[in-house]
């Protein structure tokens, strides 16, 4: 998936509504790039990260993880380590992401 063209402002003097807009960004683009995937293909947080992100997705990374974890706890997505689900506060590591159900 090729980066999107707008990218999260950096600093609008208003922190706090860019990184609500960045943190919608990343959830709508992990169940976009779930959505184009097999139901029990899962994705990388950093695929969301460099979708919203462009050339600066490693310091998404953490706020990937966390939209991510807000998805688990709609119940949409589960987090998984090496194909079992696992709980994102216990992980350490690399996680993927896969549509729950």
């Amino acid at each position: 998936m090729a980066p999107r063209s707008r990218t999260p402002r950096a600093d609008t003097g208003d922190s706090t509504s860019a990184q609500g807009e960045a943190a919608a960004q990343l959830e709508e683009s992990i169940r976009e790039l779930l959505a184009r995937r097999a139901p029990t293909s899962t994705i990388c947080p950093s695929d969301a990260a460099r979708a919203v992100g462009g050339d600066s997705w490693r310091e998404l990374m953490e706020p990937a993880r966390q939209a991510a974890q807000r998805l688990v706890d709609r119940g949409e997505v589960v987090i998984t380590q090496k194909g079992e689900v696992v709980d994102l506060a216990s992980a350490r590591g690399p996680i993927r992401i896969r549509r729950a159900g």
